[in-house]
């Protein structure tokens, strides 16, 4: 027998090999009826996984928020699965949940798609849905894997790169399987509420260099209603479209001649106006120095900066005298520039450095959109230099900035705690776990609920990312606090102390 626990302290026996459906059902009718998976530990299984050790169980039910994120994953199965049947000749690359929905990257071959054909892809969707598949786990080799897509290069371009003994998982539904670590909803009935939105074109793996595949976008929902509504809800964004506003309202406008770069116009040029007056007096209120760096510099900053090693692609160079410069894709290193060109004490401390920066980036052409992702942009930027027992404070306190800044604009927010990535990234693993440390205790100090979203965080150190909802209820990530150690290690940053001696600086980049 094992020990089940479940949220509310109680526990139960039950044998060996229990799965979540056998558990739910004990519990009541009615909770087996509106679970979807279940949270074992800290982990989310299937709920036909069988359990074989002692474990605390929670069931994420349809009200749940992450059942939506599971429905839209086992509905990009099912779209990948009427895919197939339509088109046998079909590979495929990923197809994960969305903020708002799904998507799949798919190689028809020959054949090209068009929106008058995902009705009838929506069609089989349908069927198979109604066929109520039970969607079923199973662990195998790499070997076994390999097998299985043999016929299939971008699975098997994914399987290959697996660490050795890492556990393959593949799902099965009827005579579909696809590699995917899940979980997934019990079987395809409850995948009756689907709606595929459109299509686009999307590079394998998003490197230009590969070969574009055919991206399917759609959404999944629970009941008839909640699509209903959003399908309405897409609509009317439709009609506040910002490139459809910016052009009546004369604010912005776009051009053929540079793809991603934004022309401001007489009426756009009043509101950013507006908005660089708020944001100065705002700033001067709270104490920073404002400066404005060079746009371009030379290619030893951004090595020394890490940039060049971790963020290369995403830069534009040019040769002056034989030297070779970068236009600055962030404003932090011509910053610690200024920090250097002087002598600082720790009674200077914090340091608030701010700059409304212009900033460069190459975004790639499929992913422009608007002045939603574009490749050059303003950006609201500052530098806040202490002590190490200085953070909790002076996170509070840029907490505080934030929520005024989005309260004049009637802006709601969440708080993500972005940790360290698993692969780019500078500095050594015990900087990084003191600063994770730090920021959540600053959170917990001021009694701000956050959760965490691990392997996001910059490559130069952890971040606290603030999530708005706008009135259309998309969520858009906007400010950010990130704690970097590293920066100062890097340009040699140095105060003196109440002793007399010199010391490293911590940096909170905002």
């Amino acid at each position: 027998m094992i020990n089940i626990r479940f949220p509310d302290g109680s526990e139960r026996q039950f044998a060996k090999g229990v799965n979540g459906h056998e558990i739910a059902e004990a519990i009541s009718s009615s909770l087996k009826k509106r679970s979807i998976v279940m949270r074992v530990n800290d982990d989310l299984f299937d709920l036909n996984r069988p359990i074989n050790e002692s474990a605390t169980i929670a069931f994420i039910t349809t009200e749940d928020p992450e059942a939506l994120s599971v429905l839209r994953h086992s509905a990009a199965h099912l779209l990948a699965e009427a895919i197939k049947s339509l088109y046998p000749q079909a590979c495929f690359g990923v197809g994960p949940a969305i903020e708002e929905g799904f998507y799949y990257d798919i190689d028809l071959g020959d054949v090209v798609l068009t929106e008058a054909d995902l009705s009838s892809i929506e069609k089989v969707m349908g069927k198979l849905s109604a066929d109520n598949q039970e969607i079923k786990r199973r662990v195998v080799s790499k070997q076994e894997a390999i097998a299985v897509f043999s016929q299939d290069p971008y699975k098997l371009e994914l399987i290959h790169e697996l660490p050795e003994g890492e556990e393959i998982s593949l799902y099965s539904q009827a005579h579909f399987t696809d590699l995917c670590r899940g979980p997934h909803v019990p079987g395809t009935k409850w995948l009756k509420h689907v709606k595929l939105l459109s299509l686009a074109g999307a590079y394998w793996r998003g490197d230009s260099n590969n070969k574009q595949l055919t991206r399917i976008y759609g959404t999944a929902f629970f009941t008839e209603a909640d699509l209903k509504n959003h399908l309405e809800q897409l609509e009317e964004r439709k009609k506040r479209d910002h490139r459809k506003l910016g052009r009546e309202l004369d604010l912005f406008m776009l051009s053929e001649y540079g793809p991603g770069f934004p022309f401001w116009l007489p009426n756009g040029m009043i509101l950013r106006r507006e908005l660089e007056n708020f944001w100065i007096q705002v700033h001067l209120k709270e104490g920073y120095k404002l400066i404005q760096t060079p746009i371009m510099l030379n290619k030893d900053l951004w090595v020394v900066s890490g940039h060049w090693e971790n963020y290369r692609e995403n830069m534009y160079t040019s040769k002056i005298d034989d030297d070779e410069y970068a236009i600055k894709p962030m404003n932090c290193p011509g910053c610690m520039l200024v920090y250097k060109h002087e002598m600082h004490s720790y009674k200077d401390f914090p340091l608030k450095i701010g700059e409304l920066g212009l900033v460069h980036r190459h975004e790639a052409s499929g992913a422009l959109a608007g002045l939603f992702r574009v490749r050059n942009f303003t950006q609201d930027d500052a530098h806040i230099f202490m002590t190490e027992a200085q953070i909790v404070k002076e996170v509070g306190e840029l907490v505080r900035l934030f929520e005024y800044v989005y309260q004049v604009f009637k802006l709601d927010y969440t708080i993500e705690l972005s940790t360290r990535p698993e692969k780019k990234y500078i500095g050594d693993i015990a900087t990084w776990d003191r600063a994770e440390k730090a920021l959540a205790d600053a959170l917990d100090a001021i009694q701000k609920p956050y959760k965490i979203n691990p392997g996001d965080g910059a490559f130069y150190g952890p971040k606290l990312d603030f999530k708005l909802r706008d009135s259309m209820n998309r969520i858009w990530q906007c400010g950010t606090i990130q704690l970097d150690m590293n920066l100062p290690e890097r340009f040699d940053l140095t105060y003196i102390d109440q002793n007399g001696e010199k010391k490293r600086p911590v940096m909170l980049h905002r």
